[in-house]
């Protein structure tokens, strides 16, 4: 089972894009996504962004997920 978080990307060049979440910044691979832009929620897995995702169903997964970490950490 694979737990996706939506990642925003911040940067771009050529085919690898700079994902960030929570001031972490990784690389990944953007081969198979078409039409990616800076500013868009991608799904990354094994350091490949696989999909892109609209905006207001990924903020509303980050903040579900941030519920629950909280929900945890009590």
């Amino acid at each position: 089972m694979c737990l996706a978080i939506p990642l925003r990307l911040v940067e771009i060049k050529e085919e690898i894009g700079i994902v960030e979440m929570g001031g972490i910044r990784r690389r990944v691979n953007l081969s198979f996504v078409e039409n990616a832009k800076v500013g868009d929620y991608v799904i990354v897995h094994a350091g490949f962004a696989i999909t892109i995702m609209d905006e207001t169903e990924a903020e509303s997964t980050i903040k579900i997920i941030e519920e629950c970490i909280g929900e945890e950490g009590q």
